[in-house]
């Protein structure tokens, strides 16, 4: 089967979350599996054209009320054999810092032209190779409009036998702008209404991506349940229940070749659920490294996250209402921080550690101290308000790291509760996003760290011992494939 991939973003090329992530394995599994898989993405600033293969003539791009041009270069993906990526040069719309914003524009206004330039572009390599996909796969709002080209404009000038698949990564995010911003799209106005892009007077991309899509993903079962619900639906329940037929939730896998305690080569020292003496080791690396009590007895708790709304940032760090600072003191425990993100809650976490001998961040982003993070510690918090899928709480157990999560979304998906009196489980779950509900259960978590051993430890190996791999997500995509398939094309695929 021939893929194409349509993604604002791309690891190890730019990244701001777990759909980067996501992108990049799954290609490389569909690829190993035989399939042939093909990347568009931009080419923002940071990724030097130097390095790439740039492929003879400029390319005419029909977004906007004009055409514009474009180079194209490409690479094969890190990690893998023959999964080609090709970049979108367009100095107007990409050459800047950020990939959908900057901490001074954190939305960029002209967006909607951006990543028009990007999915009108992915019609273009395609024709520019001759290279017609089976499926043009989109992620998240901003490769939105490819589905509705395909559907509306170009499934009958040379894409008669492709389908598109949508995977909705997180439902929070939409891409709503003024409806003077639709000529922008490159598209004619009828579709305003007619592919689904109108919304309170404004357009909304990923509104009209499930409008047009064959076929529907998200991340994890338990989130595609919870996207058509008033709670988790963001204004889209209703649509979303419409198309419930065509929507299929498949757990994200983890990529366990740079996420494996074995052979990970950012943990200062690697074990395994048969030989755990490097987690112990790693542990007092991580209390050197983030100025805590060396001391091998006292239960450390990680945090790596996105300090936004849907992490929870509220209950754990807001002053005067969040867990975190009755935890530290009335608690024999220790936090390790990673993360950035809102400015508020940033310098509450920065005056917090300034006050709590027993609390150390580190306020920014660092991929080697979030490494060392999940092999150091004993226990992950995740207190999300909501989680499409999540892949901290899949690196913690894979690491022998207890998660203690909010049950919601992938994090429901993937971490079985705490059973006291059989010492069943592979974290420790809680339903309300409350001050009170993350204290008690952090202290659940402690209780048991300090008087159920034997539990903590039979916990670990059993979450060492899941197997988090793309094989089964990379066969279920590839029967949603099928199916897009047969949908928009009734093309039947054995």
């Amino acid at each position: 089967m021939k893929i194409l991939m349509v993604s604002a973003e791309v690891v190890p090329f730019a990244k701001t979350g777990g759909l980067a992530d996501m992108v990049s394995a799954l290609s490389i599994q569909l690829s190993k599996m035989g399939h042939d898989v093909k990347i568009v993405m931009p080419r923002y600033y940071k990724i030097d054209r130097r390095k790439l293969e740039a492929l003879p003539g400029p390319m005419a791009i029909a977004a906007g009320q004009e055409e514009t041009w474009s180079e194209v270069y490409k690479t094969i993906l890190p990690g893998s054999s023959n999964v080609e990526v090709y970049f979108i040069d367009h100095e107007q719309c990409f050459g800047r810092d950020g990939i959908y914003g900057t901490p001074v524009e954190t939305d960029f206004h002209d967006n909607p032209y951006r990543f028009a330039v990007l999915c009108h572009g992915a019609f273009q390599v395609c024709r520019k190779l001759a290279w017609f996909p089976d499926i043009i796969h989109a992620h998240d709002w901003s490769s939105c409009l490819a589905p509705v080209l395909l559907k509306n404009v170009t499934r009958f000038c040379g894409f008669e036998k492709t389908a598109s698949v949508l995977t909705i990564h997180n439902q929070g995010y939409q891409g709503v702008y003024g409806k003077d911003k639709f000529p922008a799209l490159g598209i004619d106005w009828g579709l305003y209404y007619g592919a689904g892009f109108e919304h309170d007077g404004a357009i909304n991309f990923l509104q009209a991506g499930v409008s047009c899509a064959d076929m529907i993903t998200t991340v994890s079962p338990t989130y595609a349940r919870e996207i058509q619900t008033h709670e988790g639906g963001f204004g889209m329940d209703g649509l979303l229940r419409v198309r419930s037929h065509v929507i299929r939730g498949i757990l994200n896998g983890a990529d366990t070749t740079a996420w494996n305690p074995e052979i990970d080569k950012r943990i200062p020292y690697n074990y395994s659920a048969k030989d755990m003496k490097g987690k112990a080791l790693c542990k007092e690396a991580l209390q050197k490294k983030m100025g805590l009590e060396v001391n091998p007895n006292i239960p450390l708790i990680g945090i790596v996250t996105r300090l936004v709304d849907q992490k929870g940032i509220a209950e754990v760090f807001a002053p005067s209402y969040g867990s975190i600072y009755q935890i530290c003191q009335d608690m024999k425990v220790q936090f390790a921080i990673l993360g950035s993100g809102e400015r508020w809650c940033e310098n509450e976490i920065n005056a917090l550690q300034s006050k709590l001998p027993n609390l150390r961040a580190y306020v920014g982003y660092d991929e080697n101290l979030s490494h060392l993070i999940e092999a150091g510690s004993d226990f992950f918090l995740m207190p999300s308000k909501y989680e499409p899928c999540g892949l901290n709480q899949i690196y913690s157990m894979l690491y022998g790291t207890l998660p203690i999560v909010r049950k919601t979304g992938g994090l429901a998906d993937t971490v079985d509760n705490y059973n006291e009196q059989t010492g069943e489980g592979t974290g420790f779950v809680f339903e309300q996003l409350t001050p009170r509900a993350i204290y008690d259960t952090v202290g659940w978590a402690v209780y048991a760290y300090y008087n159920k051993k034997d539990h903590i430890s039979k916990m670990q190996q059993r979450g060492m011992k899941i197997k988090f791999g793309w094989d089964d997500a990379a066969e279920k995509y590839l029967d949603v494939y099928k199916e897009a398939l047969m949908r928009g094309c009734g093309i039947e695929c054995k």
